[in-house]
C-alpha cells in the first residue's frame, strides 16, 4: 500500500468514527442501516479493508454527509468547502419549520381564543 492510500483509508477510517459518534451510531448500528456485518464496518474503521463506491456511498447516506466529507481530512475538507452542505441544512430546516408553524399557530389559533 502507498503512503497515499494509507492516508485515504485513515481519512475514511477517522471520519466514520466521527460522523458514528455525532449521531450516537455504534459499529452494529451503522452497520444494520449500510446493510454491512459489523465485523466489516471494523475493518473499514481499523484501515484494514476499502470500499466500494457503492458502499461509501450508502455509508455517507446513512451519516447524513456527502462522499467527500469521509474521503478529505476534517481541517482540508473545511477550507475546500466552507458553506454549509446539504446535510446540514436539512437539519437546520426542521427547527425552521417548526418554529414557523409555532408561530403561525399563535397567531391564528391562540390569538382567536
Amino acid at each position: 500500500m502507498t503512503d497515499d492510500e494509507a492516508k485515504l483509508r485513515k481519512s475514511l477510517s477517522a471520519n466514520i468514527r466521527h460522523y458514528r459518534a455525532k449521531y450516537s451510531f455504534s459499529q452494529e448500528k451503522l452497520a444494520e442501516i449500510v446493510g454491512l456485518s459489523d465485523q466489516t464496518i471494523n475493518d473499514i474503521e481499523g484501515c484494514r479493508t476499502w470500499v466500494s463506491d457503492k458502499t461509501i456511498v450508502k455509508i455517507s447516506r446513512a451519516l447524513n454527509v456527502e462522499v467527500y466529507q469521509l474521503l478529505f481530512p476534517q481541517t482540508e475538507a473545511d477550507k475546500l468547502f466552507p458553506v454549509k452542505v446539504p446535510a446540514d441544512i436539512l437539519n437546520n430546516l426542521k427547527d425552521i419549520i417548526k418554529e414557523d408553524l409555532d408561530r403561525r399557530f399563535n397567531e391564528v389559533v391562540v390569538s382567536n381564543i
